[in-house]
């Protein structure tokens, strides 16, 4: 058993930026052949441009994962292109706010079609693949708000729970057929959306600071860090590990209270 990807080939939905081109990246050094699925022509384009000149074997799909002609055509394109099918990193999200009260029927349905529906649709339209060509492994990209919740973020929360759910049926149902299925939940990672939420606050160098300093080791992650942990429970390395998540969050919800409890020296020695 190794972590290289020799001979197979992944798909990334969410693959132009952030954490899914990270992962994509980190899948192509490590020698799999990997698809991109993104609304993001320029910047999926462009990545696997990048990819492709620096020595890894890449491709581009327009999709949008929420809807499912989308998501059935360019799977179908995939294994048309490339042969087969060995990787689903199902990574494209949103961020989206508002409490359950404030929260429009319209933004509740954007954002489980995107979380939820997204990855129903690659994984309906993958898994008959990966059993076709003897099994696979999924990884579903979630948040450490699949376990926890933060004010005004209703649906967000809920569609992290969700997925989880999903990865943890997907990976009852399909064991015997060699498939697992996991999902990885990240905490506050330096990537384009969390950047964006920042610039909402008003005060975003304030505010990223702030989520540095709720993270056990200091500061916010970097996407490469997560890609590296999706390789992992992609890889025969994970060969015994399915149906459960991987926390990947600098000890983010570690600590009981929070950091800034932690570090006022209340119930330790420095009081």
């Amino acid at each position: 058993m190794n972590l290289r990807f020799d001979e197979k080939v992944a798909i990334v939905t969410g693959g132009a930026t952030g954490i899914g081109a990270a992962t994509a990246a980190t899948l192509c050094e490590l020698g799999a052949t990997v698809a991109i699925f993104d609304r993001n022509v320029e910047g999926g384009q462009s990545h696997v441009a990048s990819l492709i000149a620096s020595g890894g074997k890449a491709s581009f799909h327009v999709c949008d994962v929420a809807s499912e002609s989308n998501m059935k055509q360019a799977v179908e394109a995939v294994v048309q292109q490339h042969g087969r099918l060995d990787v689903l990193v199902s990574n494209a999200g949103i961020q989206t706010y508002g409490d359950a009260a404030q929260t429009s029927s319209e933004l509740w349905d954007k954002t489980f079609a995107v979380h939820v529906k997204g990855c129903f649709y690659a994984t309906h339209y993958s898994i008959p693949h990966m059993i076709e060509f003897g099994g696979g492994a999924i990884v579903i990209v979630s948040s450490v708000l699949s376990s926890t919740a933060v004010t005004n973020s209703a649906a967000y929360v809920a569609a992290k729970h969700a997925q989880v759910g999903l990865a943890r049926s997907i990976a009852l149902d399909f064991a015997k057929k060699n498939i697992r299925a996991n999902a990885i939940c990240p905490g506050s990672i330096d990537t384009p959306m969390l950047r964006w939420s920042a610039d909402q606050t008003g005060a975003p160098e304030k505010m990223l600071a702030t989520l540095g300093r709720m993270h056990a080791v200091g500061r916010i992650g970097r996407a490469e860090e997560v890609a590296k942990a999706i390789a992992f429970l992609a890889s025969d390395w994970a060969s015994f590990i399915t149906g459960t998540t991987l926390v990947v969050d600098g000890g983010l919800i570690l600590p009981t209270g929070g950091m800034g409890f932690q570090e006022s020296g209340i119930g330790t020695e420095k009081a």
